[in-house]
């Protein structure tokens, strides 16, 4: 895609969506797996289904929703994806992180980002809560290769602090207030959509990470690409104990996701409360 089409693209997406809702939003929530049950803590006061928005990608997995959805939590205001995309799917990194851009052209400053994880610190334990302070991209593809324009923000995009150390200090304190398992770890993004062998825990644990998925960090290098604050949260839905590795199904990391649903709900509203916006 030549840079004219995406810069076109970003337009009509944008334009479509400033015709539905004018309200400027500082905040913008990705809400991934372990984080559906925030909608209801949102006053909504506009969604717009994905399908109508130019150039917009459509989701594929049944857990995700396709929705952008406009209101207010807590009183500030915010836009929210229910639904995000990943590589495994079929999409390019261009599409994958189509929707993080045309919230920076909204206006979003802060970015809050939910996902499901394996966890391969043995610190860690199944529904624990993990804030992310740095990952390890293993995507085969950087979402800033290709066309570039400056108005995106710059070429090389500094990485040396990807997620806001504030921010990843308010949400530490908020789990121990609430007696929250909570842990601040290293976050390591696969393609997938298969789950790792044994070999492959032993690896990704070895070069450092704490916490496996399969999405979150090309949303995150174009956030900061775009000058955006970013916390993200891992909920940790499965064990990864090389030695002890049990099957592990999609089933089931839903169930332990929903189980965590309620601490990462709560904890993420405290964050856009706690926003100087």
């Amino acid at each position: 895609m030549m840079i004219s089409d995406r810069k076109d693209a970003l337009k009509e997406a944008y334009d479509y969506i400033r015709r539905q809702y004018q309200t400027e939003t500082p905040v913008g929530i990705i809400l991934g797996t372990g984080l559906g049950g925030l909608v209801k803590e949102i006053e909504i006061e506009k969604s717009i289904p994905y399908n109508f928005i130019p150039h917009f990608p459509i989701s594929t997995v049944e857990t995700h929703f396709g929705k952008l959805i406009f209101g207010k939590l807590r009183g500030k205001p915010i836009v929210a994806m229910q639904g995000r995309f990943h590589y495994y799917e079929g999409y390019d990194m261009w599409e994958i992180t189509f929707p993080v851009r045309i919230m920076r052209m909204l206006g979003v400053k802060f970015l809050l980002i939910s996902n499901a994880g394996g966890g391969m610190n043995m610190n860690y334990g199944s529904g624990d809560l993990v804030v992310l302070d740095d990952h390890i991209n293993l995507q085969p593809e950087n979402p800033l290769r290709g066309p570039y324009d400056p108005e995106w923000g710059p070429r090389f995009v500094d990485m040396s602090a990807p997620y806001d150390k504030e921010l990843i200090e308010k949400a530490l304190a908020f789990g121990k207030a609430n007696d929250f398992q909570m842990h601040k770890g290293i976050y390591v993004s696969v393609v997938g959509p298969s789950l790792e062998t044994r070999a492959e825990y032993r690896y990704l644990h070895g070069i450092g990470a704490d916490v496996v998925g399969m999405s979150t960090v090309p949303e995150v290098i174009i956030a900061n690409q775009g000058g955006m604050r970013v916390c993200a949260v891992s909920v940790i839905t499965d064990l990864c104990d090389p030695d002890n590795l049990d099957p592990i199904n999609i089933d089931h990391i839903i169930a332990t996701a929903n189980e965590a649903e309620p601490r990462l709900t709560a904890l993420m509203a405290h964050l856009v409360e706690e926003l100087d916006v």
